[in-house]
């Protein structure tokens, strides 16, 4: 069977790997296994886009797909995937699928399918969907006549979504001047009402999307123009989304990276000091660095690792009812008022405690250290992927090299499930060291696959 879901959904180049007959048999697939789960129930589904070319034309396989078999349709327009999480809740629908491909440049596109409760589908539902795909029998499901389903614009979505957002923020944000990046992506028009909404003084970059320029060095992946920015302006901070608003990540007042590790570490000391952070524990993912796990001891605060992933990061904060998770990419999740990662409100968080605090937010993080990472990403196909993983040699090579950095630093190295990549990430107290080793791995890995 053909494997379609990775580890943030559907993702492939648009209209090759990603085409419209993939889109209309998931679209198909999705509302007739929510069918079946509603014992026949009418299903509705919402659908959210960013803002790549490609996005239309897959909005309107999927619209197709899902109406085909008897579902009604009600298209959201350009709106963060965040958005799309709240709203299915909100509007009491039984889903809500997000085309987007996120961070990644404008070639690709995704699908991403959330449940009744605006959580992404579980494994099991996903290889649901995936066998009615892959079982080539989709056309005994089609409606005919009139039992065909409903396409119709949910016209209240973004106001919806915008009153929500700003009810979580308990002040105003005057007095800040932050620049926001918007990468070009689907939080092109949120933000600024978002922000202006809560009358932060605000300098808007990337929020000019043309159909090609998402993500196109910009956005949380791309972070120089922002530091550039900050420091020309003079402001407090500045903020970068990526394509689907679902990352954050920040730049304080001197142009230097706030990446995710040092934002949930911000948030945690927060929550605990208010009492709001549930078994004062956060959640995270191998990737985060060692010098936040010091920062956790130095805190009173108890970190989780899962597997790299939001998707792992979730499961971990439901099963353990933690409040707060997230990655070093920027997914922050804020488990009491969001089920998914959501830029914007991360965004929120941090302005209202950088006011809150009276401090620059390079004093924010100040006592949050980082030993030096190296990460290497190796171009791979599904094969290579398959290899990589099989290869016993490459596993020895690797465990080999992690135990000459003894108990100064640490190798991850896992294939990507949104991208075609291997990566290596080398973690240690030198820096030349753990390139060295980095290095050596890759060349490995390469002569292997």
């Amino acid at each position: 069977m053909t494997k379609l879901f990775g580890t943030d959904g559907i993702r492939g180049l648009a209209n090759t790997e990603l085409g419209c007959e993939l889109a209309i048999a998931v679209g198909r697939a999705t509302a007739y296994t929510l069918s079946k789960k509603n014992e026949g129930k009418k299903v509705r589904i919402l659908i959210g886009k960013d803002t790549r070319i490609s996005s239309d034309m897959l909005e309107s396989a999927l619209a197709a797909g899902i109406s085909s078999v008897g579902a009604d349709v009600f298209l959201l327009g350009c709106i963060p995937t965040p958005a799309v999480a709240y709203l299915i809740k909100y509007h009491g629908a039984d889903a809500g699928i997000v085309i987007s491909a996120s961070h990644n440049p404008v070639e690709y596109n995704g699908i991403k399918v959330f449940d009744s409760s605006g959580f992404k589908l579980s494994v099991d539902e996903e290889y649901e969907i995936e066998k009615h795909v892959n079982n080539g029998e989709m056309e005994s499901y089609i409606k005919s006549h009139t039992d065909v389903g409903c396409i119709k614009t949910l016209s209240s979505a973004e106001d919806d979504y915008v009153n929500y957002l700003t009810s979580c923020i308990p002040a105003p944000l005057d007095g800040i001047k932050v620049v926001v990046d918007c990468a070009n992506g689907a939080a092109y028009n949120t933000s600024k009402r978002i922000f202006d909404k809560l009358k932060a003084n605000v300098i808007y970059i990337a929020n000019n999307p043309d159909g090609l320029n998402i993500n196109k060095n910009v956005g949380s992946t791309h972070l120089d123009n922002l530091k550039e920015t900050v420091k020309k302006e003079g402001a407090d901070i500045g903020i970068a989304f990526d394509g689907d608003a679902d990352r954050c990540l920040a730049v304080d007042e001197n142009g230097e990276e706030i990446d995710g590790d040092k934002i949930i570490g911000i948030f945690a000391k927060y929550l605990k000091e208010k009492g709001k952070l549930n078994k004062d524990t956060v959640v995270i993912t191998i990737y985060t660095n060692l010098g936040f796990i010091d920062y956790c001891k130095n805190n009173g605060i108890k970190p989780v690792r899962t597997a790299v992933g939001d998707r792992y990061v979730l499961e971990e904060m439901l099963r353990g009812n933690y409040s707060l998770g997230g990655e070093q990419s920027g997914h922050i999740i804020l488990k009491d008022c969001s089920t998914t990662g959501d830029g914007q409100l991360t965004a929120l968080m941090l302005l209202m405690i950088l006011k809150q605090s009276g401090l620059k937010a390079s004093e924010l993080t100040s006592d949050i250290q980082k030993y030096p990472q190296v990460m290497i990403n190796i171009p791979a196909d599904a094969e290579q992927k398959i290899k990589f993983n099989s290869d016993d040699l490459i596993q020895a090579f690797i465990n080999e090299k992690e135990s000459d950095l003894f108990d100064s630093g640490r190798v991850v190295s896992r294939v990507s499930g949104t991208e075609p990549l291997i990566r290596i990430m080398v973690e240690g107290k030198d820096k030349e060291t753990i390139k060295s080793v980095a290095e050596e791995i890759r060349d490995k890995v390469l002569e292997r696959i």
